[in-house]
């Protein structure tokens, strides 16, 4: 089969008003549309189904009939790139921010990508977390200038929405509720054992994880986050990242 015909072959699929591909044939006649419309819809459905598992509350949020429509457009839009679909849905987060009938729902986009940050954290690379006890016995004067290595799972998900708290009420974590007040929250995903854990940061907590992430120094990061927020507590998100795992060795 060639290039051209692949490509025909597979925008047919994704196009419910496109004709049947030429030069195919079925052992029960020349024109084979009942049986390559069942092929289309089963590719369809089954795109539907993957982006359903990987977001299900994307999906509880705005409902199934909704959520099918919504995946309708974008599957026809952003046609998976890869046989392999536990990326595919990666860019829908920035769909969902131009979609218009999800004007109402400016944080869903953000709920998306704490969705695909849990997804990608439960694929990750295991390794074992940083032991708390390895910074008991250096001293003082060298740790500003300690560099911290992330575990490969560890994600930020920085949001002007509550979206911790929208996540945990609609995937059972907490009882839903009325939302007060609505602030803006910031999200870490980390899977240093075998389940993936989410956890919310205190000020300047995202800015500080972001920062040792990229490779800055301990001190350098601790600047970077008193710059962001006047609040950041040195001692509690030291510990915290201790606490959670987010990092697997010190240099």
């Amino acid at each position: 089969m060639s290039i051209h015909t692949q490509t025909v072959f597979a925008g047919a699929l994704l196009d419910k008003a496109a004709a049947v591909p030429d030069g195919l044939d079925a052992w029960n006649g020349p024109r084979p549309e009942r049986r390559f419309g069942v092929y289309r819809n089963n590719v369809f459905w089954g795109l539907v189904e993957s982006l359903r598992s990987r977001f299900p509350v994307t999906a509880k949020i705005v409902g199934d009939e909704f959520f099918t429509g919504m995946a309708d457009v974008f599957i026809r839009a952003h046609p998976p790139q890869s046989p392999l679909l536990l990326a595919y849905g990666d860019d829908l987060p920035d769909f969902a921010e131009a979609f218009p009938p999800l004007e109402q729902l400016p944080y869903l986009a953000d709920v998306i990508r704490l969705e695909i940050a849990r997804s990608h954290a439960y694929h990750a690379a295991d390794r074992a977390p940083l032991d708390p006890s390895a910074l008991s016995g250096l001293a003082a004067e060298r740790l500003p200038e300690l560099v911290f290595e992330p575990h490969p799972s560890l994600a930020i998900v920085r949001s002007d929405h509550p979206v911790l708290t929208i996540w945990s009420m609609n995937s059972g974590e907490i009882s839903p509720a009325p939302i007060e007040p609505w602030i803006a929250q910031d999200a870490l995903v980390v899977r240093p054992r075998l389940m993936v854990n989410v956890h919310s940061l205190p000020a300047g907590g995202a800015v500080f994880i972001q920062a040792l992430r990229s490779g800055k120094s301990l001190g350098a990061a601790i600047e970077m986050a008193l710059a962001d927020n006047p609040d950041f507590d040195i001692t509690a998100n030291l510990a915290g990242i201790l606490q959670t795992g987010s990092f697997i060795a010190i240099h």
